[in-house]
């Protein structure tokens, strides 16, 4: 089936084929037909299933080829990176039409966004908080909308944003078309749909040959040290054949010293979550969507929103699962079925890790060595380690704080810290010359 089937415009079906898609998506099939004819519609899928055309290429056909100026769409999302895809995908679509769309969202400058509303917007994706601040300013009006969805509505519950998500659609008109879509549909989603929603058909979209995980998806699972997990990771991130790489943390402060260490061992990892400025996490997306950097390390919520071709790929899905996480997996095999009830024991010298991944025999966890030391650096005559963790290309530098760890470098077989063999490298024992400092004291100064 082609999108032209689906009685979708020629200029739309022809701008998506710009851009090499298509066919469409099982979600797509199922929603675009009723919304086309103004359908309420709860849609239910996978975040990934390319349910993005499934709501927006019916609202666009809605509009017409030339809509007047000003607010006629509203997309509401959870999170700013969503935000940013769900518009580029609107954009992408809207190529060979006048329909203008703008991103709402926080941790950016007003201005931008506010010249997009004056220029006449017809379209508006945007995030809770920052639709209402700019409505309550009278900046952003809602009073001609006549297509609203909600998408992501069960990560709105997650983060709290149900009764800002009540106040906008208290905003916009009564007489409206209304799309909701969720990846699953708690209760609270339920009763929001009931009070906002007019008859909608509620569609569960999944692919005929899909069980409750993606079959077109290799999923293996491990139970890893938390010790040996980033040998580990550096470990896979070196199977032949490895493409784009996203890694999902439990929280923020894992994701940046995560992405701190596969840099130091010289891999080339960016970082997205809520701890970082809009600047810096629209940085990270940029350079890994350019493919200028090819992992890509993120927690649950950043996630939401990082597209890289997910949908109908093929791909590897790797769980580690902790020894005090089991009860918690023990949940999760039997929801979804994966019949791995006790995940395989696995460290970075396990053959199996290497066998499953295809990784290159021999392979260690970084990709740069340590620079040699020089002169007085060395803290004896048979090492040669900097006193910095390998992988940086900054100068040592010299420390009297307490003493580090860091894995050697070498390649002979039991060097490294993780492998069950070898000697931790215990760092920060240089040699210092002793220095008398006396300390002088100006009136008025207490120790």
């Amino acid at each position: 089936m082609l999108f032209s089937d689906l009685s979708i415009d020629p200029d739309i079906v022809a701008a998506l084929a710009d851009k090499g898609i298509l066919e469409p998506f099982p979600i797509q099939e199922q929603t675009i037909p009723l919304a086309l004819s103004g359908q309420d519609i709860i849609g239910q899928a996978k975040t990934g299933t390319g349910k993005t055309f499934g709501f927006g290429l019916p609202i666009i056909q809605r509009l017409g080829l030339n809509p007047e100026p000003g607010v006629k769409v509203l997309v509401v999302v959870p999170t700013r990176e969503l935000c940013v895809q769900v518009a580029e995908d609107l954009e992408v679509a809207t190529a060979h039409r006048s329909t203008s769309v703008a991103a709402i969202y926080g941790g950016k400058a007003y201005e931008g966004q506010v010249d997009a509303l004056k220029a006449g917007a017809q379209i508006v994706v945007g995030t809770p908080g920052r639709l209402i601040d700019l409505s309550a300013q009278r900046l952003l009006s809602l009073a001609h909308v006549q297509e609203i969805v909600l998408d992501e509505a069960d990560k709105m519950l997650d983060l709290g944003f149900l009764p800002d998500v009540e106040k906008i659609f208290a905003s916009v008109p009564a007489i409206r078309h209304t799309m909701l879509f969720s990846a699953t549909m708690p209760g609270p989603i339920v009763t929001l749909a009931r009070r906002f929603m007019s008859n909608p058909i509620h569609i569960r979209a999944t692919d005929p040959d899909e069980g409750l995980t993606q079959a077109n998806i290799e999923h293996l699972v491990y139970r890893a040290h938390a010790l040996d997990k980033d040998e580990v990771i550096a470990r896979i991130l070196q199977a032949d054949g490895r493409g784009k790489t996203v890694i999902f943390t439990r929280t923020k402060r894992a994701a940046s010293r995560l992405q701190e260490e596969l840099a130091d061992r010289g891999f080339p990892a960016v970082a997205v979550h809520g701890d970082m400025s809009q600047e810096a996490r629209e940085r990270s997306m940029a350079a890994f969507k350019a493919g200028k950097k090819d992992i890509l390390i993120a927690t649950d919520v950043a996630a939401r929103g990082i597209d890289v071709g997910r949908a109908g790929k093929t791909g590897i899905a790797i769980t580690f699962v902790d020894w005090e996480d089991m009860h918690k997996w023990a949940l999760i095999n039997r929801a979804l079925e994966f019949g791995q009830p006790e995940p395989v024991e696995t460290y970075s010298s396990s053959p199996h890790l290497y066998t499953d991944l295809n990784i290159p025999e021999g392979t260690k966890g970084r990709l740069k060595s340590t620079p040699p030391m020089r002169g007085n650096d060395r803290a004896d005559g048979n090492r040669s380690g900097s006193p910095r963790a390998a992988g940086t290309s900054r100068p040592p530098r010299r420390t009297n704080n307490s003493p580090t760890h860091s894995t050697p470098a070498s390649d002979a077989p039991g060097s490294g810290a993780h492998d069950g063999g070898g000697s931790e490298h215990h760092l920060g024992n240089n040699p210092t010359r002793s220095r008398n400092r006396s300390r002088r004291r100006g009136p008025g100064l207490s120790s």
